[in-house]
């Protein structure tokens, strides 16, 4: 599809989402044939773009374009600012939350919360279009609640003021991530708009992309929580959209050298310390997406991988594990000797 002037390669795109969706965890997915990867959610708010967690957001380099920078917040001159700041960073797409459901966002009327104020949410996305020569896209979910599903309303006004492109997750803020997502206001929308549309929300498999777009006439889908220690499903995805084949399940060799280049990347690109905290998550992510892992291997295995604070260590251990799960009573062992 295309966006603006760049040509997306693939319908499949990787959803912002804060704490994950940093530099390393982009280009992995990006590599495993993601055709849009977006960044973690950033502040508009000035002061504190200073800030080491701010810095390491606005960290593109190395980064194949194009490059998505979603910002977030209230006030439509900050935001316009934001997005222009951005784009003196490398920024090549600036895409706008007001989809987030969490409560520290929403509790400050930004995200998801703006879907109730629809001309606050004409005012931001005017004062930002306005402020940029790059595509300027927007996240969205289907309403405030299961009574106000306003989404097909926030469509009109987003591309009347210049939104050239729309994701949607099936859910409203008040649903967060309970229940199932639903793609009926999806496909509501979709009908009504003529930019493209993306859709998220539980989209876990080849075979549920293929449904989700079938259902909602979607122009390419999302990928959040489906991608999390599963940076394969973009290339699985694709093979079956192209194909109608499903895609074998990576070899374990290739998972294992997988895993060391993503621990390998966090590393280096937070320093050792910090990437190997931040490595955990994804290591029992890993972990819960092996078939040849069984729970007791993977609760025994977490435990002891979160206790350990040095980098070398972890991804040696890690390593071992991933070969072989048996490892962990040998590791067990020699701990408590």
């Amino acid at each position: 599809m295309q966006l603006g002037p760049y040509t997306l390669t693939s319908p499949v795109f990787l959803a912002p989402m804060a704490g994950i969706t940093d530099k390393p965890f982009r280009q992995l997915c990006r590599s495993m044939g993601a055709g849009l990867v977006v960044s973690e959610m950033t502040t508009s708010e000035p002061h504190l773009r200073n800030s080491h967690k701010t810095r390491l957001r606005l960290d593109h380099k190395g980064e194949t374009g194009p490059v998505s920078v979603q910002i977030a917040g209230t006030d439509p001159v900050k935001m316009a600012d934001a997005a222009k700041f951005n784009v003196t960073q490398g920024a090549h797409i600036i895409d706008i939350n007001m989809g987030c459901p969490a409560k520290k966002v929403c509790s400050v009327a930004a995200g998801s919360a703006l879907m109730k104020d629809e001309k606050k949410v004409a005012a931001i996305l005017q004062a930002v279009v306005s402020a940029v020569d790059v595509p300027v896209t927007l996240k969205i979910r289907t309403g405030w609640d299961q009574e106000n599903k306003n989404a097909p309303g926030i469509a009109h006004i987003a591309e009347d003021c210049g939104i050239q492109m729309l994701s949607m997750h099936g859910r409203t803020r008040t649903d967060a991530y309970k229940g199932e997502a639903e793609y009926e206001t999806i496909a509501k929308v979709k009908q009504q708009i003529s930019i493209p549309l993306v859709a998220n929300g539980d989209i876990t498999s080849a075979l549920k992309a293929k449904q989700v777009m079938q259902l909602t006439g979607a122009d390419a889908i999302m990928i959040g929580r489906g991608a999390q220690g599963n940076p394969w499903i973009f290339r699985e995805i694709n093979h079956y959209l192209k194909t109608g084949e499903m895609l074998a399940v990576p070899e374990q060799e290739e998972r294992v050298h997988l895993i060391e280049n993503h621990l390998v990347d966090l590393y280096n690109f937070y320093g050792k310390q910090r990437g190997a905290q931040i490595a955990r998550k994804h290591i029992n992510w890993y972990s819960q997406k092996c078939t040849y892992i069984n729970d007791e291997q993977r609760l025994g295995f977490r435990k002891h991988i979160n206790s350990i604070k040095e980098a070398n260590q972890q991804l040696k251990e890690v390593i071992t594990f991933f070969n072989n799960p048996n490892n962990i009573k040998t590791i067990n062992r020699s701990i408590a000797a």
